[in-house]
C-alpha cells in the first residue's frame, strides 16, 4: 500500500510558518552573536579580558537548533483540510498525536473576529467541540483557512 496521499490536489495544507518566524529571527540573533564572539580573537591580544572565542560555540550551537525548528516548522503540517475532514497535527510528536476530525462530526465552524480562533462545533447545542488556535499558520493564510472550513461545514448542511 502507498504510503503518500491518493489526490494531494484535493487537500489544503496550513503549516506552523507563524510559528517559525519567531525561531528563523532568533536563529538570526545567536548567528550574530556567535560570529561577534569569534570576532574578539582578534583583540584578545590587547585586552586579554575579552571572552575566549570558544564561547562562540554555544549560541552558535543553540543557533543551529532553533533553525533546525524553525525549518520543521515551516515545512510540516499544522493542519490538513481532506475530503474526509480536518487532520490536526500536534506541536510535539506530530505523526503519533494526529487527529483527524471528520466532515461528519463538525455541525457548525466559526472563526473569531481575529482570525486566531477556530471552533469545531459537534451538536447544534454548541455544547460539545473543539477550539483550535490560528495563531501558528501565518497571518495571511488565515483568511483562507477560516473561508474553506466554514464553506465546507455550510455545503455539507
Amino acid at each position: 500500500m502507498a504510503a503518500g496521499v491518493q489526490t494531494p490536489e484535493k487537500e489544503l495544507r496550513f503549516t506552523r510558518s507563524g510559528q517559525a518566524v519567531v525561531f528563523w529571527l532568533a536563529s538570526s540573533v545567536l548567528t550574530a552573536i556567535a560570529i561577534t564572539l569569534a570576532a574578539t580573537s582578534y583583540y584578545r591580544d590587547i585586552n586579554p579580558q575579552l571572552p575566549h572565542p570558544a564561547w562562540a560555540l554555544v549560541p552558535l550551537a543553540l543557533a543551529v537548533a532553533s533553525a533546525r525548528l524553525a525549518f520543521g516548522l515551516t515545512r510540516h503540517a499544522y493542519l490538513i483540510l481532506t475530503p474526509l475532514g480536518i487532520e490536526i497535527f500536534p506541536f510535539f510528536r506530530p505523526a503519533a498525536g494526529m487527529q483527524l476530525i471528520s466532515w461528519q462530526e463538525v455541525n457548525a465552524a466559526e472563526v473569531d473576529a481575529e482570525n486566531t480562533r477556530l471552533t469545531l462545533h459537534f451538536n447544534t447545542e454548541k455544547t460539545a467541540g473543539i477550539h483550535l488556535s490560528l495563531r501558528p499558520i501565518h497571518s495571511e493564510k488565515r483568511g483562507l483557512l477560516a473561508k474553506a472550513v466554514t464553506g465546507r461545514v455550510s455545503a455539507g448542511h
